[in-house]
């Protein structure tokens, strides 16, 4: 895949998944809590992650517009996600009651890393 077609996907990925942290995460605990909630729940948390999320969501947005000027933010998105759903895995993996998550919030992470890792120039491209 050459470097401008590569670019137009990363700026795609970047709006799509700004979109969602701003408007879907909210939607997936609030529709789907089983794979996308804690257990027990816990409301506070909940509410820090969402706005957590969402603004990260909206800095992507603006991210999309020059993604090489946001690179530091692009590679923090990439490996945050892969941390946070890796250790997800590991603590779903451990308990049982966090079984569900193997279906919501952990692969839309470590799926999110992917794609922004896997898009993401890794040399400055003219």
């Amino acid at each position: 895949m050459n470097q401008e077609k590569k670019m137009m996907l990363l700026k795609i990925a970047l709006m799509l998944i700004g979109l969602f942290f701003i408007f879907g995460i909210f939607p997936a605990m609030y529709f789907l809590p089983e794979s996308w909630a804690w257990s027990p729940h816990q409301p506070e948390y909940e509410q820090m992650i969402i706005g957590v999320y969402a603004t990260l969501g909206v800095f992507l947005l603006l991210a999309a517009r020059n993604p090489m000027e946001n690179r530091s933010l692009i590679w923090f998105t990439v490996w945050s996600s892969i941390v946070h759903g890796g250790i997800m895995l590991v603590q779903a993996v451990a308990d049982v009651n966090e079984r569900a998550n193997l279906h919501g919030d952990i692969p839309a992470l470590l799926l999110v890393g992917l794609i922004l890792g896997l898009l993401m120039p890794r040399k400055q491209v003219s």
